[in-house]
Parts: structure tokens; C-alpha cells; sequence
């Protein structure tokens, strides 16, 4: 809720789970009792820019145990001599006020925790991981296709390997056919020349009857 003009926190809803409250450039200068009551886990509270100008002002965030970072930038309060060290004094579980710790130590740059980077980085690695059982599975396939592709050029191999056999056979087939055919051409001529030896050895019945009457 940044920028809008909020002149109080009063009408916030209860907020058990939230972490990290924006309020930056806005009117509030007190009320933030309600905070403690609508947001009792809050981690992180930006008041920068608003219209706080004493340290009594804060003494309601003692009841945010786990709070661990206010920012009041731009805020009167931040003018007063000892401003820093009354409110690590007011307010002990803070760690960082104005994006630094006690010891003048600068504070990272985000808290996971807070801003909710955690949880995205969960749910990346998850859709990493998905893309990762993806990609396996789609290696199955792959390696499926390629099985059953070379399954397949094995029977079309075996099937030219018949069809190779079975033309062999119908040659020989073939060759054998042709030998009968030339055997029965030449058996005819055998055939021919017996007869002919025949009809030689025998003699005209007309010559028998003649050397008969003789």
C-alpha cells in the first residue's frame, strides 16, 4: 500500500500470515497498535516517507516479536540525536533500521523468507524437475521408435531374405522344366531313328510272297 494517501492502518483486515507490510509515502503518523493486533507475524515494515516524528510513536511494534526490519527513511523521527540507538533500544528483536544493523552493517539485498523468493525458487526447481522427468520420458520414446524401427528393417531384412530363397527355388523350378523340355525334344528323335532301324530289319511282305512261289 504504497503511495495512496493512507492516513491510518486502522481499517487493515487480519493478516495472521503476512510477513512483509509496504507503507512507504504515505500520511500515518500513529495508530500502529493495530498492526501488532491484524499482522502478529510481521518480518518486515516499511514506514518510510510517512509522517512519524517521535520515537514514542514506534512503542506499539514491541508487540511484533518477530519483526526484524523497520524503515522509517524521510521520516521526521529520523532527525532527532540518537535516533538510531533509542530505537534499537525501543525496539531489541530489530536487526536492521533503514536497511542496517547496529553496527553500521549494510543488510542484504532481500529476505527470501519475506519476499516470497523462497517459494519461487521452490517452484522453479519444480518445474525444473518436471522438465527433467519430461525430457527423460521423451528419451524413452525416442529410444522406443528406434526399437521398434529397427525391429521393423529386421523382418523386412527377413522377408527379402524368403523372397530371395524363393526365387532361387522358382529358378531352379524353372531350369528343371527347361531340362525335361530339351530331354522330350530329343526323346522324339530317339524315337525317330528306332523306327527307322525297324523298318529297315523288316522286309516287303510282297518280296516274302515272291520267294515263296520260287
Amino acid at each position: 500500500m504504497i503511495n495512496i494517501n493512507l492516513l491510518s492502518v486502522s481499517n487493515l483486515p487480519k493478516l495472521n500470515k503476512l510477513r512483509k507490510l509496504e507503507l512507504s509515502d504515505n500520511r500515518i503518523s500513529g495508530g500502529l497498535e493495530v498492526l501488532a493486533e491484524k499482522t502478529p507475524n510481521l518480518t518486515h515494515l516499511n514506514l518510510s516517507g510517512n509522517k512519524i516524528k517521535d520515537i514514542n510513536t514506534l512503542e506499539p511494534l514491541k508487540k511484533l516479536p518477530n519483526l526484524h526490519s523497520l524503515d522509517l527513511f524521510n521520516c521526521e523521527v529520523t532527525m532527532l540525536i540518537n535516533y538510531r540507538e533509542s530505537v534499537f533500544a525501543l525496539l531489541p528483536q530489530l536487526t536492521y533500521l533503514d536497511g542496517f544493523d547496529a553496527d553500521e552493517q549494510e543488510a542484504p539485498d532481500s529476505d527470501p523468507e519475506a519476499d516470497g523468493d523462497a517459494l519461487e525458487d521452490e517452484y522453479e526447481n519444480g518445474e525444473e524437475g518436471e522438465e527433467e522427468d519430461d525430457d527423460e520420458e521423451e528419451d524413452d520414446l525416442d529410444e522406443e521408435v528406434i526399437d521398434d524401427e529397427e525391429d521393423e528393417d529386421d523382418d523386412l531384412e527377413g522377408e527379402e531374405e524368403e523372397d530371395g530363397v524363393d526365387d532361387e527355388e522358382e529358378d531352379e523350378e524353372e531350369d528343371g522344366e527347361d531340362e525335361e523340355d530339351e530331354a522330350e525334344d530329343d526323346h522324339p528323335c530317339g524315337q525317330k531313328r528306332k523306327r527307322s532301324l525297324e523298318d529297315e530289319g523288316e522286309e516287303d511282305p510282297e518280296d516274302e510272297e515272291d520267294d515263296e512261289d520260287d
